[in-house]
């Protein structure tokens, strides 16, 4: 019989703790407990969602976990494995609510901070692309192909038709691979130049093209890579 969050003593309930000292009191362990509601035989879900954090991690490992990965978490089944990347999804989506307005690019790790959050657990590629203004700030972003197995299916078309309708006087393109692996592929170099030479044409430069892995991000630009 596994112990439940009601077992424990009253102070250290997350509850009760959350109705009393309000929700931000609470620890990513406490947090974690009141989606898990249950432990397993061996301990409290409280316990349990302290071992969750230690097995993936900590915060940083559990906002790009896998399914796969929670299940094989003793005390974690299919049930509990989905709440919780439920949770992380909706929280995802509320920060995708922020406005592109607020963000200025000064740099590719600037870049990465802003927008791996939506590629994370992704099992598809995704090709994003950012619009600037003169001032590097983020006016507009657009998923523009999904599930594209082959780069060579993207055409500067698109993009850049999409670049003009936002009015972005400069572009940054984002792609994920899902495995993981952020070495380019000849595909990618080859869409990265295609697009460098089509921004030229059109004067609407293409600052970078940025790959992103698991926690790890490869940049044409800082690589001196066609731009």
């Amino acid at each position: 019989m596994s112990y439940k969050i009601k077992d424990l003593p009253t102070r250290e309930k997350p509850r009760e703790k959350a109705i009393q000292e309000g929700v931000s009191s609470l620890s990513v362990g406490e947090l974690l407990a009141i989606l898990l509601r249950t432990g397993s035989k061996e301990e409290s879900a409280k316990d349990l969602g302290i071992h969750l954090l230690k097995e993936v991690g900590g915060l940083e490992g559990l906002k790009d976990v896998r399914l796969s990965s929670l299940t094989s978490i003793h005390g974690i089944g299919t049930t509990k494995a989905i709440t919780l990347m439920a949770a992380l999804e909706l929280g995802k989506r509320m920060y995708e609510l922020e406005p592109d307005s607020k963000i200025k690019i000064q740099k590719t790790s600037d870049v990465y901070k802003y927008y791996h959050r939506f590629f994370t657990n992704e099992t598809q590629e995704k090709f994003c692309v950012l619009f600037l203004n003169t001032k590097n700030i983020v006016i507009g972003k657009k998923v523009i192909f999904i599930g594209t197995a082959n780069q060579s299916l993207i055409h500067p078309r698109e993009i850049f038709k999409e670049a003009v309708l936002h009015n972005a006087v400069k572009i940054i393109c984002i792609h994920n691979h899902p495995s993981g692996d952020i070495t380019p592929s000849i595909e990618d170099y080859a869409t990265t130049k295609k697009l460098v030479e089509t921004g030229k044409i059109l004067n609407i430069p293409v600052l970078d093209h940025v790959i992103l892995g698991h926690n790890k991000y490869y940049s044409f630009a800082e690589e001196g890579e066609c731009l």
